[in-house]
């Protein structure tokens, strides 16, 4: 990952090959420098902005302009990076703005031995915004390609940051552990379903459980079977590659809280015997994301050594359409001891995160999110970029969704409307795993409800949309797998341990 330092060098001192500043948009007399880049506007003989305009920049979000350096700037090449709208007097840049300015600056700066960010980083917040932004645009996935070409940027030094300021490298420090996680989180996303099979996700957990000091537990097949996992089991008995169950602990000597993350892990999603059509499956890698966001927020957790205990339960299967597999028809007696007819096998998610809810529950944490690329209903009602959240209290969800805004993670909160409980009664079984097609997202939040312990408080985040970015790179977000919602369960495992969530 991109080295991060902290530099009280002038932006125009620092030797680098660039020299980052950010640009916004004023609303009269054209683009506007932000604060950070007074040494290098004074090599431009105070003309900067002025010249930034003549190319074009007008500080958009998302805008980059690069220039040759002038004398009086130790860096070869200055860019000028959009932060949009310029904030009212006396306010401060949107922290989002400069995550996705420093992004968009990284990503283009691949190759790069060293850039310094010369944006605004008087707060430990602004560092903070800084650091991340940068650690997380810089990331590139290369372990299947022999010449991936240009290396992500080397070096990230902040400029205007105090390096022996307690806030400051707090700040850098937190950045630095998200975004490593994120980054582990979108590395398993990425990597090929023929290489991460549910046994070789679970080892790469007890790996870092050996490196992290977690405590991991992981049910094979025989302890499925043995244990009555029947959704986890009747998921991935159609594979040749069998499912396992994770669990994996953090805990804190001084805990007085605890909370339960629960992932769904389909490490491939086929559909099974309801086959998911040409168009449908080529991304289907992907539909472990949730377990990839449990497992790094654990990790997380550990590395900043929050005062809250954090267990992430794994449901990983694969998903395929064997002789073996579950047929439309069947019924699966849960963990829990309830019955579920399938009706479709390619609403898979919520069986095997059924079992992990019910396992969760049995530990009484204080609260259970769960983690899941559930359905394309989410995304036709929020679009590719949204998170919807669903849980049994209204002020949780709340909380959760001011979490995830804080952390620019985009989300919406979404109802659990009790009408559309009866759409998924079956006549053979307690339950069948499919309700009415409209709304089916929150029939699925529903049918998860149905396996949380009496008295949980639990929330639901269905990451279908931003989990896996088909489009290509913005701001601090790549093509391909993005770690959707592992700064969201960081900020609430933090939230837990000072005591403002739970």
């Amino acid at each position: 990952m991109t080295a991060l330092t902290l530099s009280t060098s002038a932006a125009a001192a620092l030797r680098a090959d660039a020299v980052v500043v950010g640009v916004s948009k004023a609303a009269k007399g054209g683009p506007r420098l932000a604060p950070g880049a007074e040494t290098v506007d004074a090599a431009f003989g105070g003309k900067l902005a002025s010249t930034l305009e003549t190319l074009g920049a007008a500080g958009a979000e998302g805008e980059l302009t690069k220039l040759p350096a002038p004398d009086g700037v130790k860096a070869a090449v200055v860019v000028a990076v959009g932060l949009g709208d310029a904030p009212e007097e006396g306010a401060g840049f949107d922290p989002e703005a400069l995550r996705k300015a420093a992004g968009t600056a990284a990503r283009a700066l691949a190759g790069a031995k060293k850039a310094a960010f010369a944006l605004p980083a008087a707060a430990p917040e602004e560092v903070e915004a800084v650091a991340i932004g940068a650690l997380l645009g810089a990331y590139a996935f290369t372990t299947y390609q022999a010449d991936s070409g240009k290396g992500p940027l080397a070096e990230a030094a902040i400029v205007g940051a105090k390096p022996r300021d307690k806030a400051h490298k707090a700040a850098v420090e937190r950045a630095t552990a998200v975004a490593a996680e994120v980054n582990r989180a979108r590395d398993l996303v990425n990597t090929p379903p023929n290489d991460l099979t549910p046994k070789a996700f679970a080892a790469a957990v007890q790996a870092a459980g050996k490196e992290f000091g977690l405590k991991v537990e992981v049910l094979d097949e025989k302890a499925l079977l043995k244990g009555g996992y029947g959704g986890i089991m009747g998921v991935g008995q159609g594979s040749a590659t069998p499912p396992r169950l994770v669990r994996v602990a953090y805990s804190h000597a001084k805990a007085t809280r605890s909370l339960a993350f629960v992932g769904k892990g389909i490490t491939y999603d086929s559909g099974g015997i309801s086959l998911k059509p040409p168009g449908h499956n080529e991304t289907m890698k992907c539909d472990m994301s949730g377990a990839a966001a449990v497992f790094a927020s654990v990790v997380a957790a550990a590395k900043l050594g929050l005062e809250v205990n954090v267990t992430g339960w794994l449901a990983l299967a694969e998903n395929m359409p064997g002789g073996g597999a579950t047929r439309p028809g069947d019924v699966l007696k849960m963990y829990s001891g309830k019955t579920v007819e399938v009706l479709n096998t390619d609403a898979e998610g919520r069986l095997v995160l059924a079992d992990a809810l019910a396992r969760a529950s049995e530990e009484a944490p204080d609260a259970i999110v769960d983690v899941a690329t559930l359905t394309g209903a989410m995304v036709l009602a929020l679009g590719d970029g949204r998170f919807g959240i669903m849980a049994n209290d209204d002020g949780f969800r709340t909380a959760v969704h001011t979490a995830a805004l804080a952390e620019g993670e985009d989300s919406w909160p979404m109802p659990l409307p009790q009408q559309l409980r009866k759409t998924f009664d079956s006549p053979t079984a307690d339950i069948a795993n499919m309700g009415v097609r409209p709304g089916g997202g929150l029939v699925a939040g529903l049918f998860l409800r149905e396996f949380v312990g009496e008295g949980i408080t639990w929330a639901h985040l269905d990451i279908a949309g931003p989990a896996f970015n088909e489009g290509g790179p913005s701001g601090y977000t790549p093509k391909g797998g993005t770690g959707s919602a592992v700064r969201t369960l960081v900020a609430l495992a933090r939230l837990t341990a000072e005591g403002d969530l739970l």
